[in-house]
C-alpha cells in the first residue's frame, strides 16, 4: 500500500473515502494530520497499525472510524475535537475523515470496508 491514495468502499459498493492516504510507517503515523488546516471533501487518512489516536496540536475536529483486521468498523467517533484521544478495543486501524462524513456516508458499526487502488 505504498503512499499512493486509494478509495475505501463499503461491501455494498458505496464510497466511504474517495482519496484516502495511508499512514503505515512510523514517521507517517507520527505525523498524521499535524500541520494541516483540514481535510478536503473526499479526503481521508488510514492509520495502521493502531488502535488509538490523538488530536493533540491539531487545528480541526475530525470523524474517526476504527477498523478491525478484516476492515470491519468496530467503533465510530464523530466530531473528535483537538486535544482529545480515542481508542477502540480490537481495532487495527483508524480512518480519519472530515467532520460530518460518518453521517453523510451513512457509516455504521459492522460495515466492512475494502480498499480499491486509485483508478479502480
Amino acid at each position: 500500500m505504498a503512499n499512493a491514495p486509494f478509495t475505501l468502499v463499503r461491501a455494498d459498493g458505496a464510497i466511504v473515502c474517495q482519496s484516502c492516504r495511508p499512514a503505515a510507517t512510523f514517521f507517517s503515523r507520527l505525523r498524521g494530520l499535524l500541520g494541516r488546516r483540514g481535510l478536503g471533501e473526499g479526503e481521508g487518512l488510514l492509520i495502521r497499525p493502531t488502535s488509538s489516536i490523538h488530536t493533540f496540536f491539531m487545528r480541526f475536529a475530525l470523524d474517526v472510524a476504527f477498523l478491525d483486521r478484516d476492515g470491519c468498523v468496530v467503533k465510530l467517533v464523530p466530531g473528535l475535537r483537538p486535544w482529545r484521544m480515542a481508542f477502540a478495543r480490537g481495532a487495527r486501524s483508524a480512518l480519519e475523515l472530515p467532520t460530518g462524513e460518518i453521517e453523510r456516508r451513512g457509516l455504521r458499526v459492522g460495515d466492512v470496508l475494502q480498499l480499491l487502488a486509485a483508478g479502480s
